[in-house]
């Protein structure tokens, strides 16, 4: 084995930078959006003050910058206002509305259903949409047949990212791909050209998820199983030798070590007095406050007042009640009011008027009522256990911007949820017929979609990612510095090396399996932008069409099965179904091997290896 000689500093610098990049991808402790634009800078400032002259050309370091206007980076952020649209108008309601219903005629059938039109809009849609429609769906479902969620809502999962790479659309992951491969003079990929072999090993896969995933995946409890202490609402009487009579609300919670939580004061039958620290309690008020029934009867002893619920005093024939109240989750979601704030930043419990029991994140409760919920930084994936009145659990169900998972199957939608449809459907048969790139098809689909008021300015912000946005400008950042600098061709030399004289078929599996293990570690999109240079220099230096490389390297870079981390929908179903990461690698391995067996002998088949 011969390795080529050492390239010149800046490519040295280039792949050093990589490996940084690759390395500060995969801290949770670093916002990934900050790791991107460190590299961003560190590529920007290194050219600017060592610049790369190649043939009298030199690389200016602005043109690390045109990630920014880079047509595929339009065309993802484009898709992601559009699927925010059909998510705000409700207009993937009637799809969730028919599996539910069939849920109760065959479970067997109705999952393989689900999967398959899961899948399917995941083609056309990204599948961050479509997760958050179903998994309200599913968790219904769940509770009511008493099914674990966690046997289903992985296999769902899972199944949209399969049949996502079946379109040129599917993923952010594709169009990145493509868009690099055209930018290096390669053929562009028209939306189906891939179709074939990407639908047959999604066939396999989802009768692998159908038959033996749900099998595979052990019963896990979800959040809606927690059992943190229920809220419940009281109203402590006031009596004349009560220690509360006289005294200011402030001392009165004070004496209480501060713990209790006074919403109103009732003083006579029409009376309402704020719950203001200055207040001076006397007999006969009837102090309203909500905790657990244990922390209310303590108040109860310690203030030497009478506890009611309504006009009943709670005791053992009489205890504390709650029918107007309902358990249920919210998923903290890309696109989310809480995606990385606070509950006390948002004024969330002032604001929807729910009582937070609970946080579920990484597949466990890290919070629970008796611990400061309020300033704990969320994140995509967390689930926040609450508890409210049922009308004001269907009005947030309603309104559509945080995701409810409970045991109803109520779906919003809107008036115009049949003009966003086909505004979609306009958007993906355009770019599907040559008619209009996928990128002009998109922005004018979006701008249509404003017009008609089908999205709002407000919630095509909340649709867009900084994260998504800073990783693929760094991401095509990097994969320029790759190919400019002859890195790409390097690190191609190399494979080849170490691959010695094993035939193309065996190389293109090798590489597909090479980005199948990268896209589990880091952003798959990173690992897409800097293999495709590197398997195009592999089919240029063999004299092989590029295009089966190119595939192999869209391929593996989807295959984001086998951790949570690996892809956001991952983490979405690991908090609502109680998933441990453990359980991501039993289900999700046996699946990267499935893919990528087939891709394996689909694509050397296909192209004549």
């Amino acid at each position: 084995m011969i390795f080529p000689a050492l390239p010149d500093a800046h490519t040295l610098a280039v792949l050093a930078l990589i490996i940084i990049a690759l390395f500060l991808f995969t801290r949770e402790s670093i916002a990934l959006e900050t790791s991107s634009l460190a590299v961003l800078v560190l590529l920007v400032v290194g050219f600017q003050l060592f610049p790369y002259v190649e043939n009298g050309e030199a690389l200016q370091a602005i043109d690390f910058f045109s990630g920014f206007g880079h047509e595929a980076l339009i065309a993802v952020c484009a898709l992601m206002i559009a699927g925010q649209g059909l998510v705000r108008t409700g207009a993937l309601e009637p799809v969730g509305r028919s599996l539910a219903s069939l849920w109760s005629v065959s479970p067997a059938l109705s999952l393989l259903l689900t999967l398959v039109v899961g899948g399917a809009l995941s083609a056309f849609v990204n599948n961050v949409p479509i997760v958050v429609l179903l998994l309200p769906i599913l968790t219904s479902i769940s509770l009511r047949t008493g099914k674990p969620a966690s046997r289903i809502l992985m296999p769902m999962g899972l199944s949209t990212l399969v049949c996502g790479m079946t379109t040129t659309i599917g993923t952010s992951t594709n169009l990145l791909v493509i868009s690099i491969a055209a930018d290096m003079g390669l053929a562009r990929m028209n939306m189906f050209d891939f179709f074939v072999p990407a639908a047959i090993t999604a066939g396999v896969a989802v009768l692998y998820l159908w038959l033996l995933a749900p099998r595979m995946l052990p019963p896990r409890e979800t959040p809606l199983g927690d059992m943190s202490p229920r809220l419940f609402t009281g109203r402590l009487h006031v009596e004349e030798d009560s220690f509360a009579n006289g005294e200011t609300l402030s001392d009165v919670i004070e004496a209480v070590g501060g713990e209790i939580k006074v919403s109103e004061i009732h003083r006579g039958p029409d009376v309402i007095i704020r719950a203001l620290p200055d207040v001076v309690l006397q007999a006969g008020d009837h102090i309203s406050i909500r905790d657990t029934p244990t922390k209310l009867k303590e108040f109860e002893e310690i203030l030497g007042g009478s506890l009611y619920s309504g006009e009943t005093p709670v005791d053992e024939e009489h205890p504390l009640g709650a029918d107007d109240q309902q358990i249920a989750e919210i998923v903290v979601t890309q696109g989310s009011p809480l995606d990385r704030s606070t509950l006390s930043r948002e004024r969330f419990a002032d604001h929807y008027q729910l009582a937070t029991l609970a946080l579920h994140r990484d597949g466990k409760s890290i919070r629970t009522i008796r611990e400061d919920i309020a300033d704990v930084r969320l994140r995509v994936g967390d689930v926040l256990l609450v508890q409210g009145s049922l009308d004001q659990i269907a009005a947030i169900k309603r309104e559509g911007k945080l995701l409810v998972l409970d045991a109803t199957v109520e779906l919003p939608y809107t008036k115009r949820a049949p003009l966003a449809l086909v505004i979609m459907i306009g958007i993906v048969v355009t770019a599907g017929l040559g008619i209009l790139p996928i990128a002009i098809s998109a922005v004018c689909g979006v701008f249509i979609m404003f017009v008609t008021k089908c999205i709002r300015w407000r919630d095509a912000a909340q649709a867009l990612s900084a994260q998504v946005i800073m990783i693929v400008v760094a991401s095509l950042a990097l994969g320029t510095a790759l190919l400019k600098t002859g890195g790409a061709d390097y690190l191609a030399q190399v494979f080849l090396a170490i691959a010695g004289d094993a035939s193309p078929a065996m190389l293109l599996s090798g590489m597909m399996l090479l980005m199948a293990i990268l896209t589990n570690i880091v952003s798959n999109n990173a690992a897409a932008v800097i293999g495709t240079p590197i398997a195009i220099g592999i089919a240029q230096q063999l004299s092989l069409p590029a295009e089966p490389f190119v595939l192999a390297v869209l391929f593996g870079a989807n295959m984001s099965y086998a951790t949570p981390m690996a892809y956001k929908t991952n983490l979405l179903v690991m908090n609502a179904g109680g998933y441990r990461f453990s359980d991501f690698v039993r289900v999700g391995v046996p699946l990267t091997i499935i893919v990528w067996l087939c891709l394996s002998w689909l694509l050397p088949t296909i192209y004549g290896f």
